[in-house]
């Protein structure tokens, strides 16, 4: 081939689409991930663990044709801002983000590179997507626990525990989309159960918060799906314990900690298929046009041991349904 001829491919080929010419040329795609944990929380490493293994059965191997930049936030606001910041001078491929806020400040700080989130509630009235069915803009993911899930908590704490009468309600409004307090108000009032909610901002108000729940008997523990519940879940499992209150959890995280029982999202699955929508992306889909995706499948967890030394002597029925038993 002749070097004009040649070099006017090479100039057409500055037309190509962008996937396209990264498979010919074989480049290195970038995947920034933003946590809202530690760096040292095994349970959030796990789930990272999850995501980069479905990714290589989907032929993304890091190192390789991919590269993976983790960011940890540990609860931190100023941190939370300056990485979302970075991560859009760094024009990664796709954004990875748990939890709402740190969507948020990542919509803020780009509004152009593709962004995936999880366990970020309530896309539309959080302003991230137009619609459930086409987002339409450069956000899209998977949400975790919809509306409904607030009321089949309570009924499920009600079933291992039919003596409570009173609700805590824990979770931090300044992180909480507040979408599950409906459907947890319809249910309370048929079983005519007192919900009281118990809004923090920092262990000391949680503590305080419980300390004067418990004043009065026949109490159990709802905690509500937010990033504040999720980075004091050790605190959160102690006060339980300490205060002999029966609990559900949102997160199948808080089991390791002594948490009573889980239902919810199977989070194995959850974070499988987020790799999947990483894929797409990575292949040429956008984000405006792929449905925010709900849950699939839902696993309950139940921890005999903590029941046993709660005093619960939970019903056959319900070990019966469970997909796994702690003992």
């Amino acid at each position: 081939m002749k070097r004009r001829e040649f070099l006017g491919i090479l100039g057409g080929a500055a037309g190509w689409p962008v996937v396209a010419r990264a498979q010919q040329s074989g480049a290195m795609r970038r995947i920034s991930v933003l946590f809202a944990n530690a760096e040292g929380d095994l349970e959030a490493q796990s789930l990272v663990n999850i995501t980069r293994r479905r990714l290589e059965e989907l032929g993304w191997i890091e190192g390789r044709n991919i590269q993976i930049e983790n960011r940890w936030t540990a609860g931190d606001n100023d941190r939370l801002r300056a990485y979302a910041a970075e991560l859009a001078q760094l024009k990664p491929d796709v954004i990875v983000c748990e939890g709402t806020p740190l969507v948020a400040a990542m919509q803020q700080a780009t509004r152009t590179i593709p962004i995936v989130f999880v366990n970020a509630n309530n896309p539309i009235g959080s302003g991230f997507v137009a619609s459930i069915a086409r987002p339409g803009g450069n956000i899209t993911g998977l949400v975790s626990f919809e509306p409904a899930m607030g009321g089949k908590w309570l009924e499920t704490l009600i079933e291992i525990a039919p003596d409570v009468a009173r609700v805590a309600l824990i979770y931090n409004p300044q992180t909480h989309s507040g979408q599950h307090f409906q459907s947890i108000d319809s249910v309370s009032q048929a079983r005519a159960i007192k919900a009281i909610r118990l809004p923090f901002s920092n262990a000391a108000e949680l503590e305080s918060g419980l300390g004067d729940f418990v004043r009065e008997p026949k109490g159990g523990l709802l905690v509500l799906p937010d990033i504040s519940t999720n980075l004091h879940r050790d605190l959160i499992c102690t006060l339980a314990a300490r205060h002999r209150l029966p609990a559900i959890y949102p997160f199948r995280r808080f089991i390791p900690g002594g948490g009573l029982a889980y239902y919810g999202a199977n989070t194995t699955d959850m974070y499988r298929r987020l790799a999947e929508y990483v894929d797409r992306i990575l292949k040429g889909a956008t984000p405006a046009d792929l449905p925010v995706q709900t849950p699939t499948k839902f696993e309950l967890i139940i921890n005999l041991k903590t029941a046993k030394a709660l005093g619960l002597a939970i019903p056959p029925t319900l070990l019966a349904r469970a997909d796994e038993v702690i003992e």
